[in-house]
Order: structure tokens, then C-alpha cells, then sequence
């Protein structure tokens, strides 16, 4: 009887060692035959290939084309466990390994439908390498998405970078895979491509867990083996209001908060000191300035490259880990930035990944950021929405992330954001509404808050786009709350003018209450107000120094009582002189002189305070829970308000925004009787003239602004009071 072909056709056998084949498995690995099992190796780096199987039973393999096809037929039914093969290197070197081609694929039909969908919501799982057994094997499995590539190889340390040997196969929806057996945690990798114009490229995986710190830029193979400890955390979360609770966030850039030995800090022991100082300040979350992997430090992380890669420069993504989990310990929230609005065009990045405008636009008019010479994302696309909101997921749900404040709204739902006409291509509707990024916004929010109810998102969206912060089913966008750049650009402009113009500008604190409870507001004093030419929030205010600080206490006690919640840039808690730079530490040095110190303390009593009550917070986004004593005293620089509680129980806010003390001011009072200042921001623990009412004011049942009752208050000179009634805890 004739023997039955089993060699690899000319064809196929030329497609692999051209680096074009789409399906290398169907060439490669073990395959049936009537006489044993086939095996075929490509390996261009040996000179002998031994097929191994058994108990030590072993046959050469025969090199049947130039450039590494090794084919073998071994007379026996194999598994991939089964196999190995021992090679030789033409100068001797003897080694033994397992075949990637002898294993079934990694991603089943279920996952290729949901990625060709776009829905895939635990996408990070299937996508990316993970460390994973297949029949018994340890290796990694790779999987990538590059539909229009002719051809991708996974490179590495462990074949030497030399993509000839780890070709991947295409799956469906342009899916490519391959388990490679034996690559453990830690690896290096990048993705080989060759692209549809002919270049081969090489791509860090977009879907990695780690990468090298940079400026290096491969991927690192990463699989967790962090225990978390912040079940009680965790099994609360679900049950916060937050729009009911109080919420005083500490924005962080971790890069420059605090050095050591004249390097930044590690994540690890920015658990403990970021940690403390915050637990020490009473501040309900810390917000990070994003902390996914970018390769230029000086976008301060705003320009990403790692959407699921907590930064290599503070140490690995357990030690991330472990930054969550302590803060949650001591009782502090953690809110990310999390930038989809656009990335960079780092070509070992996402940009042409396949060679096709893939993750981007292809029209510069709709792809390119003019601001930001960077790219945007094609929001029409599925996998490209499935990517990003499957990392908005992975960084609430794999890393214990409380919330996620999303970068550049503005920029996402207009089409001619920063862009002149002719530069632009409007909707199909002729309007400048960038519809497929709505849909997508939408789209987070809804599936964000279904799979994490009391999750944080918030919106940095500078224009009066309507419901920003309503829910979805009611027409908005969806967010939890949105920055109130309006209030944050008034509020600084009137504190920054000399107080003999202030009466002209009255209206700059008094309009913010208009709309206040349009949406649901955060109030930001955010690294943004504090960079390029700014100057620091202390240098803004206007006087001598003692002015400054006093301004500055002012702002602060005004802030925290006016509708909204409170975000504070680090350095602001003490009065940083200099503009924050992201390449030095706060100048904490600052802290040994009396006056930073007082408003340091005035921060953590604010916070204290505000937590303790209700008034400050438990009606924020309800009009109901705020009411005007008098807003129109510009002359005198005076502003007075009341807030009040669920229960009704009142907290009154009075400020004196001239450098004069008020002791002929009579204001209106929701109730008679003994009141006593809770706060006043010229106590001299602070750094004031420690001037006030000695503690206690008592009203009087004599109408005034309206009221029922009314008392005589002595305010000091660029100072807040806050008020309650005695009874008052």
C-alpha cells in the first residue's frame, strides 16, 4: 500500500516561512494521521529538531524548507501534554521545550461574538496575556486585536525577540491568539505586527496588566496574587449615597506629592504616608491624576498608553493594589482619572496598531486633537467602545477603584471642540454633537452603576451641556456629578482682585447659585488652576502676606459650606507659594513656618467640621437645603447664607471679603436664641487675628432679610464665620 502524503504543502509551508500565514496551527503542531500523529516545527534558530514523547521515546525530525520547517511522523496517538521537543543550535547548544502549536485555542465562539458586538464588558479576562494551564502545561496565553494585520508574532525575552517562532492565528472579528507554553510572570513581550501596508511593527499589547517602567515601553506578563483585606470596604460600597454624603476629595499627582532619597515614592509607602496625611486631614477620598501607564511624565499622565496598567514607576500592579486596600482601611475612597478622550501617537502604542486607523478616526478631522497633538478615539467603532469601557470596569472592579473621573468631557461631545470651521465634519444630523461618543458616554454610565451601585463618576466638563450629571433613563449623560468649572472660574477671579474693586464683582460669587442645582456639582481648586503662569492658589490671593493667608482662609471656609462637594489639589492644604511642577516634590519645608501650619489645620477642622454636619451636605443638590440671608451687600464685601439639614436644622455662613472688621452688621437669623460659632477662619489657630464673638451670638425675635429673628455679628477682616444653633452637637 502506497504511503499517505504528510508533509506540509509548498503553499502553506511558504506562507509560514514568508511570516504571512493567518492559521499557522493548521500547518504547525500535532495533526492526525493514519499512521501515528504529524508534527510539525518552525524554527528558524536550530539545526536539529527531536520530537519527544512517552517514556523517553523520541524521533529526529526532518528540515524540509529553508528557513526552520521541521516535520516529523511519529507513530503514535499524542497529546499536547505528551509532546516535547529537544533542540539543537548550530554551535551545540541542547535545550528541550513544548510546542505552542499542539494546543486548542484560548478564546471560545461566546467571546469572539461578544467582542465582534462590542460587548464584552469583562474583556481584560479573555484579551492581553494571562497565566493560565492548558492540559496540564503552564504557559501564557496571548490574544490581540488586529483584524486588518497580515500576520502577528508574539516577541520576547523568551524567544529573543525574533518573531519567526511565535506566529499567532486569526480568530474571528480579527482576533489573534496563541499559548505559549513555559512564559511565566514576568516576561517581557510586545506584539509583532505586520501590518496591512507591509511595515512590521512592533506594539506593546493593549490589554497588558504591567509594563516596564518607563522609558522603556514593552509589556510585562502579569497574573495577581494579592489577598485583599478591605472586605468591609467592598461589601459597603454598594449601599453609598454619595450625593447625601459627604465627599472632600485630595486631588494627588503620586509622581510629586512627597520624595524620598530624591526619588518619588512608592506605591507601597505612599500606602502609609498618603495614607496618614490624609486620615490625618479628614478627607473622605484622595483622587489620582491618572495613574494608567504613559510614557511622557509631563503629560502627568493624561496621554495613556496602558488603559489596564496601573504605572511601572511606583512599583508593580500588586503594590497598586495594596495602595487601595490600605487607603480603604483607614476609611479613605479612591477616585482615578480616566482619560478615554483621546491617546497618544507613540507608534509602538495604539496608533495604526494594524496599519489601519484602527483605535482612531481616519479623517484628521475627526481623529486628531489639535490641543493635544494626540489622537482620538473612534467611537463608532464596537471593539474600540468595548475596549475602553471594559477598562473603565477593570480599574472599579480588579483594583478595587471607588470611582472614576473622567478627563475631557467637553472634548468628546463636541465635534468642533478647538476646532475652526472647515476643520471639522459635522454629524449626520448637520450639528457639531459628537453622537457616537454621547452613545458611549451613556453606554459607561449605565453599565458602570448597574455592575457597581455607589461607585464615583464624575465628569470634568466645562461647557452648559445639559445633564451631564442626570441619569440616563431621564435624558443625561448619566455621570454622578460634574466639576463646576463655572463656579471654580468666578470664585478664583473675585478672590484674585484687591478688595477695594470687589463691590464690582460682587456677582461673580452670587451667579454660581442660579444653577447650582442644575447638576450635581463638584467644586474644583484642581492642579489645573495652579500651573502655566497661574500661579499657586495662595500666590493668586491678593495683600500683603497676611492677607494672602487670610484670603485664602476666607476662600476655603466659603468653599466648604456652599452647595457641592470639595476637591482640593494637593499643596493647597498649606499654602504652597510656588506653581505645583510635576518633576519636584510640595515644598513641605513650608510647614515650619506658623502660617502654614495654621491653614493646614484649618483644612483638617473644615473637613472635621463639614462631616459632622449635615447641614454642609445631606441636602447638597436640593434647593431646599440652602436659602440666601443677603446677597447684595457688595459694598461691604459682604455675603451671608443659610444651609440646612434634612431635619432642618440650620448652619448660617457669613463672610467678610474685606480686609476691614464688620461690627455694625446686623443679619437675618432662621431662629432666636444662643448660636455659637462652629467655625471662623481668623481664629488664631490658624494664623488669624483670632478676632469674633467670643464663641456665641444670640439672636433676637426681630425680623430681618426676611427672616423671623436677627443678630448683631462681629466678622473679621477676610474671615468666614459658620453658625449653629447651641442645641446644636
Amino acid at each position: 500500500m502506497p504511503a499517505t502524503p504528510w508533509h506540509a504543502s509548498t503553499d502553506e509551508a511558504h506562507a509560514l516561512l514568508a511570516g504571512t500565514h493567518t492559521n499557522p496551527h493548521r500547518v504547525l503542531g500535532m495533526h492526525e494521521h493514519r499512521d501515528g500523529t504529524v508534527i510539525r516545527v518552525l524554527r528558524p534558530d536550530v539545526a536539529e529538531v527531536d520530537v519527544v514523547w512517552g517514556q523517553g521515546r523520541s524521533i529526529a525530525a526532518t528540515q524540509t524548507a529553508d528557513g526552520g520547517l521541521f516535520e516529523a511522523l511519529v507513530p503514535a496517538k499524542l497529546s499536547a501534554a505528551d509532546l516535547r521537543l529537544t533542540m539543537r543550535t548550530a554551535d551545540g547548544v541542547e535545550f528541550t521545550a513544548r510546542d505552542p502549536y499542539a494546543f486548542w485555542p484560548t478564546l471560545g465562539d461566546v467571546d469572539l461574538h461578544l467582542v465582534g458586538e462590542g460587548r464584552h464588558e469583562e474583556l481584560w479576562r479573555r484579551l492581553g496575556a494571562h497565566v493560565t494551564s492548558i492540559e496540564g502545561v503552564r504557559g501564557t496565553s496571548f490574544a490581540v486585536w488586529a483584524p486588518n494585520a497580515q500576520s502577528v508574532r508574539v516577541v520576547g525575552t523568551f524567544n529573543d525577540w525574533d518573531g519567526r517562532r511565535h506566529p499567532m492565528r486569526v480568530l474571528g472579528t480579527g482576533v489573534w491568539e496563541l499559548f505559549i507554553p513555559d512564559v511565566e510572570e514576568g516576561t517581557v513581550y510586545k506584539y509583532e505586527v505586520l501590518r496591512s501596508d507591509g511595515h512590521l511593527t512592533l506594539h506593546a499589547d493593549p490589554f497588558a496588566f504591567w509594563a516596564q517602567e518607563p522609558p522603556e515601553n514593552a509589556s510585562r506578563v502579569f497574573q495577581t496574587s494579592y489577598q485583599w483585606q478591605d472586605q468591609d470596604w467592598m461589601g459597603r460600597r454598594p449601599e453609598l449615597q454619595h450625593h447625601e454624603r459627604p465627599l472632600s476629595i485630595y486631588e494627588v499627582h503620586l509622581g510629586s506629592w512627597r520624595h524620598a532619597d530624591g526619588r518619588p515614592l512608592t506605591y507601597r509607602e505612599l500606602a502609609h504616608e498618603l495614607g496618614d496625611y490624609a486620615h490625618e486631614l479628614a478627607f473622605t477620598h484622595i483622587e489620582l491624576l491618572p495613574v494608567a501607564e504613559h510614557p511622557f511624565a509631563g503629560s502627568w499622565g493624561y496621554q495613556v498608553t496602558g488603559q489596564f496598567a496601573p504605572t511601572a514607576r511606583f512599583g508593580s500592579p500588586d503594590d497598586f493594589r495594596y495602595l487601595i486596600d490600605h487607603l480603604h482601611q483607614r476609611g479613605i475612597g479612591v477616585i482615578v482619572d480616566w482619560v478615554p478622550a483621546h491617546f497618544p501617537r507613540d507608534e509602538w502604542a495604539l496608533a495604526r496598531f494594524d496599519g489601519t486607523a484602527l483605535y482612531e478616526h481616519a479623517d484628521p478631522r475627526q481623529g486628531e486633537h489639535p490641543d493635544w497633538g494626540t489622537l482620538v478615539y473612534n467611537f463608532g467603532r464596537n471593539e474600540v467602545r468595548n475596549f475602553l469601557l471594559a477598562s473603565a470596569l477593570f480599574w472599579l472592579e480588579e483594583l478595587h477603584v471607588d470611582g472614576l473621573r473622567v478627563d475631557a468631557v467637553a472634548s468628546m461631545l463636541y465635534l468642533d471642540y478647538s476646532r475652526e470651521e472647515g476643520e471639522w465634519v459635522p454629524n449626520p444630523y448637520g450639528g457639531n454633537e459628537n453622537l457616537e461618543a454621547i452613545e458611549f458616554l451613556k453606554e459607561t454610565a449605565a453599565v458602570v452603576y448597574g455592575r457597581n451601585p455607589g461607585a464615583l463618576l464624575i465628569a470634568e466638563e466645562s461647557t452648559a451641556w445639559p445633564g451631564v450629571s442626570r441619569p440616563v433613563h431621564l435624558g443625561g449623560l448619566g455621570f454622578g456629578f460634574k466639576w463646576n468649572m463655572g463656579w471654580m472660574h468666578d470664585t478664583l477671579s473675585y478672590f484674585s482682585r484687591d478688595p477695594i474693586h470687589r463691590r464690582f464683582h460682587h456677582n461673580e460669587l452670587t451667579f454660581g447659585l442660579l444653577y447650582a442645582w442644575s447638576e450635581n456639582y463638584v467644586l474644583p481648586l484642581s492642579h489645573d488652576e495652579v500651573v502655566h503662569g497661574k500661579r499657586s492658589l495662595l500666590d493668586k490671593m491678593p495683600g500683603d502676606r497676611w492677607q494672602k493667608f487670610a484670603n485664602l482662609r476666607a476662600l476655603y471656609g466659603y468653599m466648604w459650606a456652599h452647595p457641592g462637594k470639595q476637591l482640593l489639589f494637593m499643596g493647597g492644604e498649606f499654602g504652597q507659594w510656588r506653581e505645583w511642577t510635576e518633576s519636584r516634590q510640595l515644598d513641605w519645608d513650608l510647614l515650619s513656618e506658623p502660617d502654614h501650619r495654621g491653614l493646614r489645620q484649618l483644612v483638617g477642622d473644615l473637613n472635621r467640621t463639614y462631616r459632622d454636619t449635615p447641614a454642609l451636605w445631606d441636602r447638597d443638590h436640593d434647593p431646599q437645603g440652602f436659602r440666601w440671608i443677603d446677597a447684595n451687600n457688595a459694598d461691604a464685601n459682604l455675603l451671608s447664607f443659610v444651609r440646612y439639614a434634612a431635619d432642618r436644622s440650620p448652619m448660617v455662613c457669613i463672610v467678610n471679603l474685606s480686609p476691614v472688621p464688620r461690627d455694625d452688621q446686623r443679619f437675618g437669623m432662621p431662629q432666636p436664641g444662643r448660636w455659637r460659632e462652629l467655625m471662623n477662619t481668623d481664629a488664631d489657630t490658624y494664623g488669624g487675628g483670632n478676632l469674633g464673638n467670643m464663641g456665641v451670638i444670640t439672636a433676637e425675635t426681630e425680623p430681618w432679610h426676611g427672616m423671623t429673628a436677627s443678630a448683631a455679628v462681629f466678622i473679621p477682616p477676610l474671615a468666614t464665620l459658620w453658625l449653629v444653633p447651641d442645641d446644636v452637637p
